[in-house]
């Protein structure tokens, strides 16, 4: 009842949002997406929020994340923190709060990152998850977003194919081989050829080897 309130009162209040409804399917969407934030529930059926939180932190994901919980106690709150939240929010709680709360945890994590990157006629805005060239906005999957964020969180160093396919999929092991050069070459396709080099025997790099 509480996940369906929280769904129809972020439509109402302008959010674009989705639901999954046990720990597994959270996983799974965060591997399919690119979200801006996480509401996540630490009493989830199965995997349990955090667990989803380790998840995402230990596979690199930085996306924002608010946890909602019904556990009071300072201990707990602690842990969550410690796992790698943002922020908490103790229910009972008013809509007018989770949403400040949540444009508060948006504002802190655009300032870790740097918002706008250019090369050339390319510029990728993390703050508005944009990707454009020459001017026109370039579409991309998720996946191929995550994989070119990845690279640039790296700039300048030899980023490994598993160390992207992590960033990407998690800790799956039903990812095919060859599914992170698959990436690549769309990338290459829509953005260029000479933005992304491959050090072969070793992996890819954007931007010039860093001293």
């Amino acid at each position: 009842m509480l996940g369906e309130a929280i769904c129809d009162g972020a439509r109402q209040a302008g959010w674009s949002i989705d639901r999954a409804i046990d720990g597994k399917a959270a996983r799974i969407a965060l591997v399919d997406h690119g979200y801006a934030a996480v509401l996540l529930d630490i009493g989830l059926p199965g995997d349990s929020g955090l667990a989803v939180l380790r998840s995402m932190r230990l596979n690199c994901d930085a996306t924002p994340v608010l946890i909602l919980t019904a556990r009071g106690q300072l201990s707990e709150r602690i842990e969550g923190l410690d796992a790698g939240a943002d922020d908490y929010l103790v229910k009972p709680f008013q809509f007018d709060e989770l949403w400040a709360r949540l444009r508060s945890v948006l504002r802190r994590s655009r300032g870790n990152v740097i918002p706008l990157f250019t090369q050339g006629d390319l510029q990728v805005d993390r703050s508005r998850r944009l990707v454009s060239k020459g001017g026109v906005n370039v579409p991309l999957s998720a996946q191929e977003y995550r994989t070119l964020l990845a690279l640039l969180d790296r700039l300048g160093h030899v980023v490994p194919r598993d160390y992207l396919q992590g960033r990407v999929y998690g800790n799956s092991h039903l990812v095919e081989s060859n599914t992170i050069a698959v990436f690549i070459h769309q990338l290459r396709r829509k953005l260029g050829d000479d933005l992304i080099r491959t050090v072969h025997g070793h992996g890819y790099i954007i931007g010039s080897p860093a001293s």
